[in-house]
């Protein structure tokens, strides 16, 4: 069966550059790997194809001898003398092979390389009091810092990592699986590209140490529950000396028994007495700078909303302040006398004769329930 042209094999025009061939590649390599379809020899014949047509397109010579004389000009032999597919004219496929499926197979580039520590989160719970005017608190924080007896290197003080023999201090080994190679991470020194023959007495060779450290966090006034706050180094101790990773410091509300807090507003309920509600008067309110008075008119009715402007709390980022809602809920009287029930009875029966002029809600709702009981009759 004759093969196919490798510029179609790849959906690449003749003229098309070292990058837009290098481009194609990783796309078809990734769609047929075999490791992403499994006993598909289809997806396997095509991904050898694949890989095929990318060695003759990717190196200048071959491409050339190729352009001129087809698959006649790639002379299978001359490839088996210069150490085939994998041998020295193929480190530039190597070389993409790897950046291609380095993440597949959990291998880097760099594996020898230092890395970041890992970052941290911690829950800090506050009172609305301390979120709303900001704090400093004192926190303990369970982490792995650098060891101070190695620095960091694992090494017995006095002693350095010996080059690992194995990889030759790179961190990786590259090792042939099939008709293709993978780079993997070295197993002797587990990709540190070095080994450590003495170790520290105080971390065992692993550079860090688990301790707690004392923090101190300054909690800006205004703070929401769940806000973040980044305190930068304080995470983990990065490997191999890197550096360390971030603390984030989540805060969290702790329930208040008075006020509940939406954004930069605030809600609260306050009881209002059944003669206050009628007469109207003042009622002394809570506010987070301390109480004031809330003229009630008469007649208030239950569930009504008074809305203090500026008692709310000063957004962290804009700086604008919210407002304080109180809802009030009149409050029926309890443990009455013979004679103030007495005194109630002789109220009721005045309003009444009053008709809607005192009770309008009720005297509307009643005609509704006519309406309703006449209409299903």
């Amino acid at each position: 069966m004759a093969k196919a042209d490798y510029y179609e094999t790849l959906g690449v025009a003749r003229n098309a550059s070292e990058a837009e061939i290098t481009k194609a590649f990783r796309r078809l390599a990734m769609k047929y790997h075999p490791d992403r379809n499994p006993n598909d020899k289809t997806a396997e014949q095509r991904f050898k194809e694949v890989k095929e047509a990318y060695e003759v397109l990717s190196d200048p010579q071959k491409r050339a001898a190729y352009d001129q004389f087809g698959h006649a000009g790639v002379d299978p032999a001359a490839a088996a003398a210069g150490g085939g597919f994998y041998g020295a004219g193929a480190a530039n496929f190597a070389d993409i092979f790897g950046d291609v499926f380095g993440d597949i197979f959990g291998t880097g580039r760099r594996a020898n390389q230092p890395h970041r520590g890992a970052d941290l989160r911690y829950s800090l719970e506050l009172s609305l009091e301390e979120a709303v005017h900001g704090t400093e608190v004192k926190i303990r924080v369970p982490t792995t810092d650098t060891c101070d007896t190695c620095g960091g290197t694992g090494a017995r003080p006095g002693t350095t990592p010996a080059v690992c023999r194995t990889c030759g201090g790179q961190g990786q080994v590259r090792m042939q699986q099939g008709f293709f190679s993978i780079t993997q991470t070295c197993p002797t020194c587990r990709g540190a590209g070095s080994r450590i023959t003495s170790p520290c007495p105080t971390c065992r060779g692993e550079g860090r140490v688990e301790r707690t450290k004392t923090l101190s966090v300054k909690v800006p006034a205004g703070v929401d529950d769940g806000d973040m706050i980044r305190l930068a180094g304080e995470g983990e101790a990065g490997e191999r000396g890197g550096p360390h990773g971030d603390l984030f410091v989540q805060v969290r509300l702790k329930p208040h028994p008075i006020f509940k807090r939406d954004g930069d507003d605030l809600y609260c309920e306050m009881p209002l007495s059944f003669a206050t509600a009628v007469l109207g008067g003042e009622l002394e309110a809570p506010t987070l700078e301390g109480p004031t008075r809330i003229k009630i008119p008469p007649g208030t009715q239950s569930e009504k909303t008074f809305r203090l402007r500026g008692k709310g709390v000063r957004n962290v980022r804009t700086g604008r302040v919210g407002d304080l809602y109180c809802r009030v809920s009149i409050e029926t009287p309890v443990n009455l006398t013979q004679e103030q029930k007495e005194l109630l009875r002789r109220f009721d029966e005045s309003l009444k004769r009053g008709g809607e002029r005192h009770n309008p809600r009720e005297s509307s709702w009643l005609e509704r329930l006519k309406g309703f009981f006449s209409a299903t009759s």
